[in-house]
Protein backbone atom coordinates (compact mmCIF):
# COMPACT_ATOMS: atom_id res chain seq x y z
CA UNK A 1 0.00 0.00 0.00
CA UNK A 2 1.34 3.53 -1.04
CA UNK A 3 0.45 6.77 0.12
CA UNK A 4 -1.54 9.25 -2.82
CA UNK A 5 -2.03 12.55 -2.56
CA UNK A 6 -4.73 14.13 -5.30
CA UNK A 7 -4.39 17.78 -5.24
CA UNK A 8 -7.61 19.17 -7.62
CA UNK A 9 -9.98 21.95 -7.72
CA UNK A 10 -12.87 20.20 -9.51
CA UNK A 11 -14.58 18.12 -5.94
CA UNK A 12 -15.90 15.58 -9.40
CA UNK A 13 -12.52 14.66 -10.50
CA UNK A 14 -10.86 15.28 -7.50
CA UNK A 15 -13.02 12.23 -5.63
CA UNK A 16 -13.01 10.38 -8.60
CA UNK A 17 -9.32 10.15 -8.89
CA UNK A 18 -9.23 9.22 -4.93
CA UNK A 19 -11.63 6.25 -5.33
CA UNK A 20 -9.87 4.81 -8.09
CA UNK A 21 -6.78 4.94 -6.25
CA UNK A 22 -8.43 3.66 -3.27
CA UNK A 23 -10.07 1.25 -5.23
CA UNK A 24 -6.42 -0.39 -5.74
CA UNK A 25 -5.50 -0.40 -1.82
CA UNK A 26 -4.10 2.71 -0.97
CA UNK A 27 -3.98 5.36 1.27
CA UNK A 28 -4.97 8.61 -0.21
CA UNK A 29 -5.12 12.03 1.19
CA UNK A 30 -7.35 15.03 -0.86
CA UNK A 31 -6.58 18.51 -1.40
CA UNK A 32 -9.00 21.12 -2.94
CA UNK A 33 -6.27 23.63 -3.55
CA UNK A 34 -2.68 23.28 -4.04
CA UNK A 35 -2.00 25.30 -0.37
CA UNK A 36 -3.84 22.88 1.03
CA UNK A 37 -1.70 19.88 -1.12
CA UNK A 38 1.31 21.48 0.27
CA UNK A 39 0.31 21.68 3.76
CA UNK A 40 -1.45 17.69 3.66
CA UNK A 41 2.42 17.23 2.01
CA UNK A 42 4.30 18.98 4.99
CA UNK A 43 2.29 16.94 7.77
CA UNK A 44 2.04 13.32 5.97
CA UNK A 45 4.59 13.09 3.12
CA UNK A 46 3.26 11.29 -0.20
CA UNK A 47 4.80 7.99 -2.36
CA UNK A 48 2.57 9.75 -5.18
CA UNK A 49 1.28 13.26 -6.05
CA UNK A 50 -1.69 13.37 -8.50
CA UNK A 51 -2.41 17.24 -9.21
CA UNK A 52 -4.95 19.00 -11.43
CA UNK A 53 -2.55 21.40 -13.82
CA UNK A 54 -5.74 24.59 -13.63
CA UNK A 55 -6.25 25.85 -10.21
CA UNK A 56 -6.33 28.57 -9.13
CA UNK A 57 -4.03 30.54 -6.77
CA UNK A 58 -1.22 27.92 -7.02
CA UNK A 59 -1.34 25.94 -10.03
CA UNK A 60 0.12 22.46 -11.11
CA UNK A 61 3.61 23.57 -12.30
CA UNK A 62 3.56 25.96 -8.94
CA UNK A 63 2.56 22.91 -7.24
CA UNK A 64 5.55 20.51 -8.51
CA UNK A 65 8.14 23.04 -8.16
CA UNK A 66 7.60 23.35 -4.34
CA UNK A 67 7.15 19.81 -4.05
CA UNK A 68 10.62 18.93 -5.38
CA UNK A 69 12.09 21.63 -3.20
CA UNK A 70 10.84 19.22 -0.23
CA UNK A 71 11.62 16.03 -1.63
CA UNK A 72 13.24 15.69 -5.01
CA UNK A 73 12.34 11.88 -5.09
CA UNK A 74 8.52 12.53 -5.41
CA UNK A 75 7.13 11.31 -8.25
CA UNK A 76 4.12 13.67 -9.31
CA UNK A 77 1.83 13.19 -12.48
CA UNK A 78 -0.20 16.07 -13.95
CA UNK A 79 -3.79 16.07 -14.64
CA UNK A 80 -4.66 18.24 -17.65
CA UNK A 81 -6.98 19.03 -20.47
CA UNK A 82 -6.51 18.22 -24.14
CA UNK A 83 -5.68 21.87 -24.52
CA UNK A 84 -3.07 22.03 -22.20
CA UNK A 85 -1.06 19.37 -23.30
CA UNK A 86 2.05 21.95 -24.06
CA UNK A 87 1.87 22.95 -20.45
CA UNK A 88 2.13 19.43 -19.45
CA UNK A 89 5.00 18.54 -21.94
CA UNK A 90 7.24 21.89 -19.94
CA UNK A 91 5.88 20.14 -16.75
CA UNK A 92 7.60 17.46 -17.28
CA UNK A 93 10.49 19.10 -18.34
CA UNK A 94 10.73 20.97 -14.89
CA UNK A 95 10.74 17.16 -13.18
CA UNK A 96 7.02 15.44 -13.37
CA UNK A 97 7.17 11.99 -14.13
CA UNK A 98 3.88 11.67 -16.28
CA UNK A 99 0.55 13.63 -17.12
CA UNK A 100 -2.64 12.39 -17.93
CA UNK A 101 -5.28 14.20 -20.44
CA UNK A 102 -8.98 14.70 -19.61
CA UNK A 103 -11.25 13.12 -20.48
CA UNK A 104 -9.88 9.37 -18.79
CA UNK A 105 -10.70 5.98 -18.00
CA UNK A 106 -10.20 4.33 -14.69
CA UNK A 107 -8.31 1.74 -16.40
CA UNK A 108 -5.84 4.25 -17.79
CA UNK A 109 -5.19 5.74 -14.51
CA UNK A 110 -4.87 2.52 -12.65
CA UNK A 111 -1.85 1.73 -15.31
CA UNK A 112 -0.44 5.03 -14.95
CA UNK A 113 -0.91 5.01 -10.57
CA UNK A 114 0.89 1.43 -10.96
CA UNK A 115 3.42 2.79 -13.18
CA UNK A 116 4.40 5.72 -10.87
CA UNK A 117 4.83 3.37 -8.20
CA UNK A 118 7.04 0.75 -9.48
CA UNK A 119 9.43 3.21 -10.37
CA UNK A 120 9.23 5.15 -6.74
CA UNK A 121 9.98 1.39 -5.14
CA UNK A 122 12.93 1.05 -7.70
CA UNK A 123 13.58 4.57 -6.40
CA UNK A 124 13.61 3.41 -2.78
CA UNK A 125 15.38 -0.09 -2.97
CA UNK A 126 18.38 1.81 -4.96
CA UNK A 127 18.36 4.26 -2.10
CA UNK A 128 18.44 1.62 0.16
CA UNK A 129 21.05 -0.39 -1.77
CA UNK A 130 23.51 2.85 -1.46
CA UNK A 131 23.20 2.70 1.99
CA UNK A 132 24.08 -0.96 2.26
CA UNK A 133 27.36 -0.84 -0.02
CA UNK A 134 28.28 2.36 2.65
CA UNK A 135 27.96 -0.36 5.42
CA UNK A 136 29.41 -3.42 3.24
CA UNK A 137 32.26 -0.97 2.81
CA UNK A 138 32.64 -1.35 6.80
CA UNK A 139 32.07 -4.90 6.47
CA UNK A 140 34.98 -5.13 4.15
CA UNK A 141 37.00 -3.52 6.37
CA UNK A 142 36.04 -5.56 9.21
CA UNK A 143 36.99 -8.86 7.09
CA UNK A 144 33.39 -10.23 7.40
CA UNK A 145 32.41 -12.89 5.33
CA UNK A 146 28.38 -13.42 4.56
CA UNK A 147 27.45 -17.26 5.32
CA UNK A 148 23.93 -18.49 4.84
CA UNK A 149 23.43 -20.96 8.18
CA UNK A 150 20.32 -23.10 8.91
CA UNK A 151 18.41 -22.33 12.46
CA UNK A 152 20.37 -24.22 15.42
CA UNK A 153 23.43 -24.75 13.20
CA UNK A 154 26.09 -22.23 14.68
CA UNK A 155 28.27 -20.31 12.03
CA UNK A 156 31.03 -18.60 13.77
CA UNK A 157 34.78 -17.99 13.55
CA UNK A 158 35.46 -18.10 17.26
CA UNK A 159 38.02 -19.59 18.33
CA UNK A 160 38.43 -21.89 22.10
CA UNK A 161 37.65 -25.57 23.29
CA UNK A 162 36.99 -23.96 26.89
CA UNK A 163 33.49 -24.85 29.04
CA UNK A 164 33.45 -21.08 28.43
CA UNK A 165 32.92 -20.90 25.07
CA UNK A 166 31.70 -24.08 24.67
CA UNK A 167 28.36 -22.94 26.80
CA UNK A 168 28.06 -19.83 24.72
CA UNK A 169 28.07 -21.53 21.77
CA UNK A 170 25.53 -23.88 22.65
CA UNK A 171 23.26 -20.74 23.89
CA UNK A 172 23.89 -19.16 20.20
CA UNK A 173 22.76 -22.65 18.93
CA UNK A 174 19.52 -22.63 21.64
CA UNK A 175 18.11 -19.06 20.67
CA UNK A 176 19.06 -19.69 16.85
CA UNK A 177 15.63 -20.60 15.88
CA UNK A 178 14.29 -17.12 17.52
CA UNK A 179 13.91 -13.41 17.07
CA UNK A 180 14.11 -12.81 20.92
CA UNK A 181 16.60 -9.41 21.95
CA UNK A 182 20.03 -10.75 22.64
CA UNK A 183 22.29 -8.87 25.34
CA UNK A 184 25.62 -10.12 25.27
CA UNK A 185 27.84 -8.48 28.27
CA UNK A 186 31.63 -8.68 28.96
CA UNK A 187 35.05 -6.79 28.73
CA UNK A 188 36.47 -4.94 25.75
CA UNK A 189 38.29 -7.11 23.72
CA UNK A 190 36.66 -10.48 24.51
CA UNK A 191 34.78 -10.83 21.16
CA UNK A 192 31.21 -9.39 21.53
CA UNK A 193 31.20 -8.82 17.93
CA UNK A 194 32.24 -12.21 17.08
CA UNK A 195 29.28 -13.68 18.97
CA UNK A 196 27.04 -11.10 17.20
CA UNK A 197 27.86 -12.29 14.14
CA UNK A 198 27.31 -16.21 15.18
CA UNK A 199 23.87 -15.32 16.82
CA UNK A 200 22.66 -13.68 13.44
CA UNK A 201 24.34 -16.62 10.83
CA UNK A 202 22.73 -19.27 13.02
CA UNK A 203 19.19 -17.71 12.87
CA UNK A 204 16.58 -18.05 10.02
CA UNK A 205 17.79 -14.13 9.29
CA UNK A 206 21.27 -15.07 7.53
CA UNK A 207 20.47 -14.64 4.42
CA UNK A 208 19.71 -10.99 5.52
CA UNK A 209 21.93 -7.90 6.07
CA UNK A 210 24.22 -8.01 9.67
CA UNK A 211 24.26 -4.33 10.30
CA UNK A 212 26.32 -3.21 12.97
CA UNK A 213 26.23 0.36 14.92
CA UNK A 214 28.90 1.44 17.50
CA UNK A 215 26.85 3.09 20.01
CA UNK A 216 30.05 4.67 21.74
CA UNK A 217 31.32 6.26 18.78
CA UNK A 218 28.96 8.61 17.91
CA UNK A 219 26.92 11.67 19.93
CA UNK A 220 23.41 11.71 20.77
CA UNK A 221 22.26 13.82 17.80
CA UNK A 222 24.28 11.98 15.30
CA UNK A 223 23.40 8.70 16.63
CA UNK A 224 19.54 9.31 16.59
CA UNK A 225 20.13 10.26 12.58
CA UNK A 226 22.39 7.16 11.91
CA UNK A 227 19.79 4.68 13.96
CA UNK A 228 16.66 5.99 12.56
CA UNK A 229 17.18 8.20 8.94
CA UNK A 230 16.65 11.76 8.57
CA UNK A 231 14.84 13.32 6.23
CA UNK A 232 16.31 16.27 3.91
CA UNK A 233 16.68 19.69 5.75
CA UNK A 234 15.93 18.14 9.03
CA UNK A 235 19.15 19.96 10.21
CA UNK A 236 22.19 21.53 9.13
CA UNK A 237 24.08 19.20 6.29
CA UNK A 238 20.74 16.98 5.70
CA UNK A 239 20.92 17.52 1.87
CA UNK A 240 19.31 14.71 1.04
CA UNK A 241 17.06 12.13 2.83
CA UNK A 242 19.03 9.15 4.49
CA UNK A 243 18.28 5.55 5.64
CA UNK A 244 18.67 4.44 8.95
CA UNK A 245 20.37 1.98 10.07
CA UNK A 246 17.31 -0.10 11.74
CA UNK A 247 15.80 0.25 7.84
CA UNK A 248 19.15 -1.03 6.49
CA UNK A 249 18.97 -4.09 9.23
CA UNK A 250 14.96 -5.08 7.96
CA UNK A 251 14.70 -8.72 7.66
CA UNK A 252 17.82 -9.23 9.04
CA UNK A 253 19.46 -8.26 12.32
CA UNK A 254 20.63 -4.89 13.99
CA UNK A 255 23.64 -4.80 16.04
CA UNK A 256 23.97 -2.43 18.88
CA UNK A 257 27.55 -2.55 20.63
CA UNK A 258 28.39 -0.41 23.61
CA UNK A 259 24.23 0.23 24.37
CA UNK A 260 25.34 1.27 27.58
CA UNK A 261 26.60 4.64 26.26
CA UNK A 262 23.04 5.83 24.61
CA UNK A 263 21.81 8.87 26.00
CA UNK A 264 18.18 9.39 27.47
CA UNK A 265 16.21 10.49 24.42
CA UNK A 266 18.12 7.48 22.32
CA UNK A 267 16.64 5.26 24.68
CA UNK A 268 13.10 6.43 24.87
CA UNK A 269 13.03 6.08 20.91
CA UNK A 270 14.78 2.48 20.70
CA UNK A 271 11.77 1.50 23.28
CA UNK A 272 9.45 2.32 20.97
CA UNK A 273 11.19 0.21 18.17
CA UNK A 274 11.61 -2.69 20.78
CA UNK A 275 7.63 -2.96 21.53
CA UNK A 276 6.15 -1.29 17.98
CA UNK A 277 8.64 -2.41 15.54
CA UNK A 278 7.85 1.45 14.08
CA UNK A 279 9.67 4.51 14.11
CA UNK A 280 9.72 7.43 12.53
CA UNK A 281 13.06 9.64 10.70
CA UNK A 282 14.48 12.75 12.23
CA UNK A 283 12.27 15.61 10.49
CA UNK A 284 10.13 13.42 9.14
CA UNK A 285 6.67 12.50 10.29
CA UNK A 286 5.98 8.77 7.86
CA UNK A 287 6.34 5.88 9.93
CA UNK A 288 8.76 2.96 9.10
CA UNK A 289 7.72 -0.46 10.07
CA UNK A 290 10.69 -3.03 10.35
CA UNK A 291 11.53 -6.30 10.99
CA UNK A 292 14.58 -6.57 12.62
CA UNK A 293 16.22 -8.85 15.20
CA UNK A 294 18.08 -6.43 17.42
CA UNK A 295 21.82 -7.50 19.41
CA UNK A 296 23.25 -5.83 22.09
CA UNK A 297 26.45 -5.73 23.60
CA UNK A 298 28.08 -3.83 26.79
CA UNK A 299 31.37 -3.69 28.57
CA UNK A 300 29.34 -2.06 31.20
CA UNK A 301 27.35 -2.88 33.91
CA UNK A 302 23.89 -2.01 32.82
CA UNK A 303 22.02 -3.11 36.34
CA UNK A 304 24.13 -0.60 38.15
CA UNK A 305 23.17 2.49 35.67
CA UNK A 306 19.51 1.67 36.12
CA UNK A 307 19.94 1.85 39.68
CA UNK A 308 22.01 5.18 38.78
CA UNK A 309 18.71 6.37 37.07
CA UNK A 310 21.01 6.80 33.97
CA UNK A 311 19.51 3.98 32.42
CA UNK A 312 15.82 3.22 31.59
CA UNK A 313 14.96 0.06 33.55
CA UNK A 314 11.93 -0.57 30.95
CA UNK A 315 14.39 -0.55 27.91
CA UNK A 316 16.84 -2.87 30.07
CA UNK A 317 14.26 -5.40 30.41
CA UNK A 318 13.39 -5.32 26.63
CA UNK A 319 17.01 -5.74 25.90
CA UNK A 320 17.80 -8.17 28.90
CA UNK A 321 15.66 -11.21 27.38
CA UNK A 322 18.75 -13.34 26.18
CA UNK A 323 21.52 -12.59 28.23
CA UNK A 324 24.89 -14.53 27.53
CA UNK A 325 28.44 -13.22 29.40
CA UNK A 326 31.55 -13.21 27.71
CA UNK A 327 34.37 -14.45 30.24
CA UNK A 328 37.41 -12.56 29.68
CA UNK A 329 40.32 -14.35 28.38
CA UNK A 330 42.70 -14.52 31.76
CA UNK A 331 39.48 -16.70 33.19
CA UNK A 332 39.58 -19.05 30.30
CA UNK A 333 43.65 -19.57 30.16
CA UNK A 334 43.14 -22.87 27.99
CA UNK A 335 41.99 -20.86 24.78
CA UNK A 336 45.12 -18.50 24.79
CA UNK A 337 47.43 -20.97 22.66
CA UNK A 338 44.92 -21.61 20.22
CA UNK A 339 43.63 -18.66 19.71
CA UNK A 340 47.57 -17.27 19.05
CA UNK A 341 47.78 -20.30 16.55
CA UNK A 342 44.70 -18.90 14.89
CA UNK A 343 46.20 -15.39 15.15
CA UNK A 344 49.42 -16.30 13.47
CA UNK A 345 48.06 -18.22 10.41
CA UNK A 346 45.66 -15.18 9.65
CA UNK A 347 48.47 -12.37 10.15
CA UNK A 348 51.04 -13.89 8.68
CA UNK A 349 50.36 -12.99 5.25
CA UNK A 350 49.52 -9.35 6.44
CA UNK A 351 52.87 -9.13 7.87
CA UNK A 352 54.91 -10.40 5.65
CA UNK A 353 56.42 -12.83 7.86
CA UNK A 354 57.91 -16.54 7.73
CA UNK A 355 56.92 -17.54 11.26
CA UNK A 356 54.09 -20.26 10.84
CA UNK A 357 54.27 -21.23 14.64
CA UNK A 358 55.11 -20.70 18.63
CA UNK A 359 57.55 -21.83 20.41
CA UNK A 360 56.86 -23.60 23.57
CA UNK A 361 58.27 -20.85 25.76
CA UNK A 362 56.45 -18.48 24.18
CA UNK A 363 53.48 -19.64 24.42
CA UNK A 364 54.21 -20.06 28.02
CA UNK A 365 54.59 -16.52 28.09
CA UNK A 366 51.51 -16.05 26.45
CA UNK A 367 49.89 -18.07 28.97
CA UNK A 368 51.88 -16.34 32.16
CA UNK A 369 50.21 -12.49 31.02
CA UNK A 370 46.80 -11.30 32.44
CA UNK A 371 45.94 -9.97 28.88
CA UNK A 372 43.77 -7.34 30.28
CA UNK A 373 42.97 -6.04 26.94
CA UNK A 374 41.74 -9.96 26.15
CA UNK A 375 41.41 -11.40 22.66
CA UNK A 376 42.24 -8.19 20.72
CA UNK A 377 44.75 -7.04 23.23
CA UNK A 378 46.40 -11.06 21.98
CA UNK A 379 45.88 -10.37 18.63
CA UNK A 380 47.93 -7.40 18.39
CA UNK A 381 50.65 -9.06 20.66
CA UNK A 382 50.45 -11.74 18.15
CA UNK A 383 51.08 -9.53 14.64
CA UNK A 384 53.44 -7.50 16.65
CA UNK A 385 55.77 -10.80 17.19
CA UNK A 386 54.96 -11.80 13.39
CA UNK A 387 56.53 -8.27 12.33
CA UNK A 388 60.05 -9.03 14.62
CA UNK A 389 60.29 -12.62 14.53
CA UNK A 390 63.16 -13.63 12.31
CA UNK A 391 62.88 -17.64 12.35
CA UNK A 392 59.99 -20.05 11.62
CA UNK A 393 58.55 -19.98 14.77
CA UNK A 394 57.81 -16.76 17.39
CA UNK A 395 60.33 -16.85 20.36
CA UNK A 396 59.89 -14.94 23.28
CA UNK A 397 62.10 -12.22 22.16
CA UNK A 398 59.89 -11.63 19.80
CA UNK A 399 57.04 -11.01 21.69
CA UNK A 400 56.16 -7.60 23.01
CA UNK A 401 58.46 -6.76 25.95
CA UNK A 402 55.13 -6.09 28.45
CA UNK A 403 54.25 -9.71 27.94
CA UNK A 404 57.67 -11.55 27.28
CA UNK A 405 58.96 -9.46 30.71
CA UNK A 406 55.15 -9.72 32.64
CA UNK A 407 56.96 -12.77 34.82
CA UNK A 408 60.05 -10.49 36.02
CA UNK A 409 57.67 -7.90 36.91
CA UNK A 410 56.26 -8.96 40.57
CA UNK A 411 54.89 -6.61 42.87
CA UNK A 412 55.69 -3.32 40.73
CA UNK A 413 59.27 -3.97 40.94
CA UNK A 414 61.76 -5.02 38.64
CA UNK A 415 63.96 -8.43 38.64
CA UNK A 416 67.22 -7.79 36.44
CA UNK A 417 67.85 -10.92 34.98
CA UNK A 418 69.57 -9.40 32.29
CA UNK A 419 66.78 -10.20 29.13
CA UNK A 420 65.50 -6.44 29.21
CA UNK A 421 66.67 -3.42 29.02
CA UNK A 422 66.31 -0.25 30.97
CA UNK A 423 63.69 1.16 28.70
CA UNK A 424 61.40 -2.48 28.06
CA UNK A 425 61.34 -2.35 32.11
CA UNK A 426 60.51 1.25 32.31
CA UNK A 427 57.85 0.15 29.53
CA UNK A 428 56.54 -2.84 31.96
CA UNK A 429 56.20 -1.01 35.31
CA UNK A 430 54.18 1.81 32.83
CA UNK A 431 52.06 -1.01 31.29
CA UNK A 432 51.38 -2.36 34.38
CA UNK A 433 50.56 1.05 36.41
CA UNK A 434 48.14 2.06 33.24
CA UNK A 435 46.40 -1.50 33.70
CA UNK A 436 45.80 -1.05 37.61
CA UNK A 437 44.58 2.46 36.94
CA UNK A 438 42.50 0.96 33.99
CA UNK A 439 40.65 -1.71 36.13
CA UNK A 440 40.46 0.42 38.94
CA UNK A 441 38.46 2.86 36.97
CA UNK A 442 36.09 0.16 35.43
CA UNK A 443 37.70 0.97 32.21
CA UNK A 444 36.32 4.85 31.71
CA UNK A 445 39.22 6.72 30.32
CA UNK A 446 38.51 10.00 31.67
CA UNK A 447 38.52 8.55 35.18
CA UNK A 448 42.06 6.34 34.12
CA UNK A 449 43.28 9.82 32.92
CA UNK A 450 42.07 11.62 36.32
CA UNK A 451 43.96 8.43 38.70
CA UNK A 452 47.50 8.76 36.47
CA UNK A 453 47.13 12.52 36.58
CA UNK A 454 48.00 13.00 32.97
CA UNK A 455 45.91 14.63 30.12
CA UNK A 456 43.41 12.24 28.05
CA UNK A 457 45.27 13.14 24.98
CA UNK A 458 48.90 11.36 26.89
CA UNK A 459 46.22 8.71 27.70
CA UNK A 460 44.76 7.79 24.37
CA UNK A 461 48.43 7.57 23.03
CA UNK A 462 49.91 5.18 25.90
CA UNK A 463 46.48 3.11 25.80
CA UNK A 464 47.31 2.83 21.68
CA UNK A 465 51.00 2.00 22.36
CA UNK A 466 50.34 -0.86 24.99
CA UNK A 467 46.90 -2.14 23.00
CA UNK A 468 44.99 -1.39 26.21
CA UNK A 469 41.43 -0.95 25.94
Amino acid sequence: MARILVIDDNETMREGIAHTARRMGHDVDVAASGREGLTLFDARNADFVISDLKMEGMDGVAVLEAIKARNPQTLLMIVTGFGSVETAVLAMKLGAFDFITKPFAPEVLRLKIQSALEVADGRRKNEKLERHNEVLREEIEARYRPVAGTPGAVVHDMVGQSRAIAQVLETVRRVAHADSTVYISGESGTGKELVARAVHRSSRRAGGPFIKVSCGALVETLLESELFGHEKGSFTNAIKRKLGRFELADGGTLFLDEIGDIGPAIQLKLLRVLQEREFERVGGEETVKVDVRVVTATHRDLRKLVEEGKFREDLFYRLHIVPLHLPPLRERPEDISELAVHFVAKLRERTGSQANGISAAARSALRDYAWPGNVRELENAIEQSLVFATGEEIEVADLPSHVSGAASVKKGLPIMDGSQSLPDLLDSLERQYILDAWEKAGGVKTRVAELLGVKPSALYYKLEKYGIG
